[in-house]
């Protein structure tokens, strides 16, 4: 085994541990604040539902072990065993040119890829959430979806992936720049036709009837200057009993969609407080910035791509040959999670800053601190949150303040 194998071994084993110790670390804190909700937070749950968080917390902390360890074994397994080598063999030379085979590569490897997840997220939607009560959607609605995301996979990837490997064979080393430009065009592009075109296959989107709660929200929307096309509602509820609220598109395209389950559990103010926080994330700028970030990352993926495809080491280290895209694509696509876990922590801490400046601009956009609060509070509840975090892993995992940090800094 060279060294390079030898190094990714290295580095899975290290984020291993590194997620057992936070994974452990974090039940013992939930256990050691099992007995009684922290003085701070009194009122948010009582006793048995407070209970009930914390063997939530406890089952998706065991469940997210297990997942670790089957995601360490199946990296090296694929990496290792000849799979890799073996679909490229099988792909390779099928179709008339080097573009066309390196996608059917590609896509063939992603459809392999989303079977061997299906087993553990079976498991979380109907054996850990369907325990907690989340779960509402069924086994063959579960599947429907599957088959329904495969063949956008395939819809989508395979004309995209094919792009990239065509435009790499027809500009030169260069190809990098391009296809970065390209790629991120389509995802722009995307941000426009998702809630149009593919949402609509999942959920049904309808706009908010008319009556006191849609002229106050869009009242709101007018008074922070955020002019939305249309709001609407999601049947979020037929498959999760998990809540959300978002909006998609940018500029005149940008509508904001509230979950049905969102609706039923807050009270007019506390939805006005939601809507306003989600409205400060833009008004604050996180999305033109969260994109330029995006879009500086994705360059340089694509120049460390484009350099690895060059060598002669690097696919041949893992029984694929050397000089070609498609398999350095493939490869450092399986890699990248084993390097950017070290660097979660940066990217949290970045999200949880603009958590932060999202709910100032809710407190100022509705005149009080109560209403979010209250929503914060409704929604740990009905979502039995951790509300007792080990203080590493929130800085590890958690895109978004613990209730206490967030209820703190409303209040300031």
């Amino acid at each position: 085994m060279g060294w390079l194998p030898v190094c990714v071994l290295v580095i899975v084993i290290l984020r291993l541990a590194a997620q057992l110790t936070l994974e452990a670390l974090n039940r013992t804190e939930a256990n050691r604040n099992s007995m009684q909700c922290p003085d701070a937070l009194e009122g948010v749950m009582d006793a048995a539902t407070y209970a009930r968080s914390v063997q939530y917390s406890l089952a998706r902390g065991r469940f997210a072990s297990a997942e670790a360890v089957y995601d360490a074994g199946v990296l090296p397994a694929l990496l290792f065993s000849g799979a890799l080598p073996w679909l490229w063999a099988r792909t390779n030379g099928l179709a008339p040119s080097a573009a066309w085979s390196g996608a059917l590569f590609l896509v063939g490897a992603m459809v392999l890829l989303g079977f061997l997840g299906l087993p553990l997220e079976w498991w979380s939607r109907f054996r850990l959430e369907e325990r907690f009560g989340f779960n509402n959607s069924t086994l063959r609605l579960w599947v429907v979806d599957h088959v329904k995301l495969a063949l956008l996979g395939i819809g989508i990837g395979f004309p995209i992936t094919w792009s990239v490997l065509a435009l790499a064979d027809w500009v030169g080393p260069h190809w990098w720049v391009w296809g970065f430009a390209l790629l991120f065009g389509l995802q722009m592009l995307m941000m426009v036709l998702y809630p149009k075109l593919i949402l609509p296959l999942f959920n049904k989107l309808s706009p908010l009837p008319d009556g006191d709660q849609r002229t106050n929200l869009l009242a709101l929307s007018q008074r922070t200057g955020f002019r939305a096309k249309t709001i609407e509602t999601m049947d979020g509820s037929k498959r999760s009993g998990h809540s959300n609220a978002f909006f998609t598109g940018f500029g005149r395209f940008r509508r904001i969609v509230l979950f049905d389950t969102l609706m039923a559990q807050l009270a007019p103010e506390e939805l006005e407080a939601v809507l306003a926080h989600e409205i400060g994330h833009y008004k604050s700028g996180h999305i033109p910035k969260f994109m330029a970030l995006m879009a500086l990352l994705q360059l340089g993926a694509f120049a460390v791509v484009a350099w690895l495809a060059r060598t002669p080491w690097f696919n041949a280290a893992f029984g694929l040959p050397g000089g070609m895209l498609a398999p350095a694509l493939l490869l450092c696509g399986l890699l990248s999670g084993t390097v950017t876990f070290w660097f979660a922590p940066a990217g949290n801490w970045l999200s949880r800053r603009n958590e932060f400046e999202a709910d100032a601009f809710a407190r100022k956009a509705v005149g009080s601190s109560a209403p979010m609060i209250g929503a914060l509070r409704k929604l740990a509840q009905k979502n039995l949150s951790n509300l007792t975090p080990h203080p590493l892993y929130s800085i590890v995992y958690y895109s978004h303040p613990t209730l206490l940090e967030r209820e703190r800094a409303l209040q300031k």
